[in-house]
């Protein structure tokens, strides 16, 4: 029964990094776990993404009706990034605005090489995770509330 909840938290995560925290909240683990797992999810979406990301990125292309806009919101935004911040800068947003699946492809389309990309979302996975973590179990409102 442990490992559904930690699984959850993972795939939670995997889809969008603040889901897990409040995942692990509902599921009753502890702050630490939550954050462990917070931080297992996130970076096996970025292996699987950075392995499999030119695969990813073709299919993506083939099956798109549009071509895609070149200047949007959202890319303004992340080259502003890249060019301040570099791998750094898309790795510390990920989190927080990419979502691990999206801040790899970002990444990837940069052409940063692998190693670069796993180790700045790994150093950035534990540091929101734990940050994350730790500050949602703190507001008992929120406990309260799902338990």
């Amino acid at each position: 029964m442990t490992f559904g909840k930690y699984f959850t938290v993972m795939l939670a995560t995997a889809i969008k990094f603040f889901n897990g925290p409040i995942a692990g909240i509902v599921l009753g683990l502890t702050w630490w776990e939550t954050a462990i797992c917070c931080i297992i999810g996130m970076m096996t979406t970025v292996t699987l993404i950075a392995l499999l990301g030119s695969t990813i990125q073709r299919l993506i292309a083939k099956y798109r009706k549009t071509k895609p806009k070149l200047f949007s919101k959202r890319t303004r935004f992340a080259v502003k990034i890249w060019k301040k911040l570099g791998i750094w800068g898309i790795a510390c947003f990920t989190p927080l605005f990419f979502t691990p699946v999206g801040g790899t492809l970002l990444a990837l389309s940069f052409k940063v090489p692998f190693f670069k990309i796993f180790f700045s979302m790994l150093l950035f996975a534990v540091s929101w995770g734990v940050f994350f973590s730790y500050l949602l179990f703190q507001v008992t409102w929120l406990k309260d509330l799902f338990s």
